[in-house]
């Protein structure tokens, strides 16, 4: 029995340690989502304390407005575009597959980005805290068998990105030039400006 004991113990030391270097990228991942949760509650603790609420919303409709109009002019432009809105910029999972910018917010490089002969047009735009992280970023599609026909990639996209990870997804169709909020792997269709403005104001 002893001996058995011993063997035993030698297996879940080593299979502890054998998951572990199995799954140590899912385990980092983990850890860093706990802790940039934390961070982002604690800033969030700081604004409400010393920030007045109306002047908090009136900055970020400040700083929704390139994203609004940009989204105004490409919808009747007929450009397609997907735009994910993340809390924080995850290198491993957006950068891997997409152009590195880190750049500010604008309407004419939104524009640019995916304006139909630009290189960068083809994938996802990741934004974070109102600024472009990467851009042409190739996201997992959704598995959900329930999606209607008419969604192409752009939605597949959107809510595949919003099922595993609590961004939101904005995408302008380029068939119909919808404008579409994609949040927790749902989709609201066909919104107009204000209620895109009131939402991405409320996840934001």
């Amino acid at each position: 029995m002893r001996l058995l004991t011993e063997i035993f113990g030698g297996f879940i030391s080593v299979g502890s340690i054998a998951l572990i270097v199995v799954f140590q990228q899912e385990i980092r991942r983990f850890l860093l989502h706990i802790g940039k949760n934390i961070s982002l509650r604690r800033n969030r603790l700081f604004m409400s304390l010393f920030l007045n609420k109306n002047d908090v919303e009136k900055d970020n409709t400040a700083r929704l407005k390139p994203i609004i109009d940009a989204c105004r002019s490409m919808q009747k432009s007929r450009t397609g575009a997907l735009m994910v809105f993340s809390k924080y910029f995850d290198e491993e999972y957006y950068q891997n597959s997409g152009e590195f910018i880190d750049a500010q917010v604008s309407k004419r490089l939104l524009e640019s980005i995916f304006q139909k002969h630009s290189p960068l047009h083809d994938g996802a735009v990741v934004i974070v805290d109102f600024k472009i992280k990467t851009a042409s970023c190739i996201l997992p599609l959704s598995d959900s068998e329930d999606l209607p026909l008419q969604f192409g990639l752009r939605h597949r996209a959107a809510i595949g990105v919003t099922e595993m990870s609590d961004a939101v997804a904005v995408v302008v169709s380029e068939e119909t030039g919808e404008i579409s909020y994609a949040k927790q792997g749902n989709v609201n269709m066909n919104i107009g400006y204000e209620d895109l403005e009131r939402l991405l104001n409320e996840d934001l």
